[in-house]
């Protein structure tokens, strides 16, 4: 196939340079329609935090092809040499041109265009392919260093989602095995009342792990005591075969409704610091309360142990970055002889800038109409069923609904639509 006239291509540059990055591979697959057929293509950066994948193309391939299969396949590909061939992506083994750039300074981006038609580029056109996202690498690397205030702010906010994910893991296994070993060492059990006591706190877990994977907790909002009962579920085991008594005090206003990811936080918060207070001989008390004011929930952990924790310990730094991840902040309270107690105050709205609200205006039509039902808690494929379009365009939106307010999750975007008023008049 001829390779297009210059025009047309530099055209097609300045349009793929100019889209929001969240939109970058729909004009990038109009210009490599003239001269490259193509089902779908597929995107991986190290330089933008908030959206390192994104798909554009055929939904039936776009809605399958995962993270891990792209960083497979840019771990193959050498930078500034296309490959074409046979890639596992979707699931299934596809013939796509896998194109790797890494500009000066830049963590490099992937780029994987899933072949049509029998179609095998020649060597001219992978080239061309391989020139236009140099330049694609060099705007994602150059947009990464030169972020406005509001995307910073997503960065922040996606360095916070990871901080919280590592933290909520890491309390859950370390209480998993916390309760483990109570159950092995209790001196009341004997070997076999033990290995059946293990057993099923491992089962346990393993359900709580996979109920995890399958909670949406950015969508999902639940009541305080549904959510602190839940919690109470989670610590049982930690003092079931201890001498320690295990006190929980709920919140007053059962029937309030907790944002989903917070609720996540302050149960993880909990957990945490009382997996870090049994770790210290001498206490015989743990009491943990959750109070809930207009606009913040107060979490409370006290012991009556020795009260040597410190504020620099990994495992309190760890908490402090888990309150920080939904905005909050952790505060230690230690006296020798007398105990440690944790607060961690959460505010259970995120703090929406003004300058964000002003990016309503830059919304299109549609996409407000996205975002009003994302505001209202619907998914994709609900969303889609309103608005009599595919599942893939809403994604389509929703990534640049996300681009354009500076805001790097759904939940924040939703909160910005309910502070403008704009779930209230759609």
């Amino acid at each position: 196939m001829d390779l297009p006239d210059p025009r047309i291509v530099l055209a097609a540059a300045a349009s793929i340079l100019q889209a929001p990055i969240g939109a970058m591979l729909e004009p990038l697959s109009q210009a490599l329609s003239g001269f490259l057929p193509h089902r779908a293509l597929a995107m991986l950066t190290g330089d933008c935090a908030r959206h390192p994948m994104k798909t554009y193309g055929d939904p039936a391939l776009t809605e399958k092809i995962t993270s891990a299969e792209l960083a497979r396949v840019g771990g193959a590909v050498d930078v500034g040499e296309p490959w074409f061939g046979e890639l596992r992506l979707a699931g299934g083994q596809l013939p796509a041109l896998a194109v790797a750039a890494r500009p000066p300074g830049a963590s490099g981006a992937l780029l994987v265009v899933v072949t049509a038609g029998g179609t095998v580029p020649a060597a001219p056109v992978r080239d061309l392919v391989r020139r236009l996202w140099d330049l694609v690498a060099v705007e994602l690397s150059h947009r990464a260093a030169n972020l406005p205030p509001a995307g910073l702010s997503g960065s922040r906010v996606a360095a916070g989602e990871r901080a919280r994910a590592i933290a909520e893991l890491t309390g859950a296994h370390a209480a998993t095995l916390k309760a483990l070993l109570g159950a092995l060492r209790s001196r009341s059990l004997d070997d076999g009342a033990a290995r059946r006591a293990a057993i099923d706190l491992a089962v346990s877990a393993l359900i709580e792990l996979r109920a995890a994977g399958d909670l949406d907790r950015s969508l999902s909002e639940e009541p305080a005591g549904t959510a602190f009962d839940r919690l109470a579920d989670k610590l049982a085991p930690l003092t079931r075969y201890s001498e320690v008594s295990l006190e929980l005090a709920g919140p007053r206003e059962r029937d309030r409704a907790l944002p989903g990811d917070l609720a996540g936080a302050a149960q993880a918060l909990v957990r945490g610091a009382i997996v870090t207070m049994l770790e210290y001989e001498g206490l015989t008390r743990i009491r943990a309360t959750w109070e809930l004011s207009d606009a913040e929930l107060l979490v409370t952990v006290r012991d009556d142990g020795p009260g040597v924790l410190t504020a620099d310990a990994l495992p309190v730094r760890r908490l402090a970055e888990l309150a920080a991840a939904v905005g909050g902040r952790l505060t230690l309270d230690s006296v020798p002889g007398w105990g440690t107690t944790v607060t961690a105050v959460l505010p259970l709205a995120p703090a929406v800038h003004g300058s964000q609200g002003d990016a309503l205006a830059a919304l299109k039509p549609r996409e407000l109409e996205v975002l009003e039902r994302l505001a209202r808690g619907l998914r994709n494929r609900q969303i889609a069923e309103e608005l009599l379009i595919s599942e893939h365009t809403v994604k389509f939106h929703v990534a640049n609904i996300l681009d354009k307010l500076g805001v790097g999750t759904r939940t924040e975007a939703a909160a910005l639509a309910h502070s403008s008023g704009l779930s209230t008049v759609a």
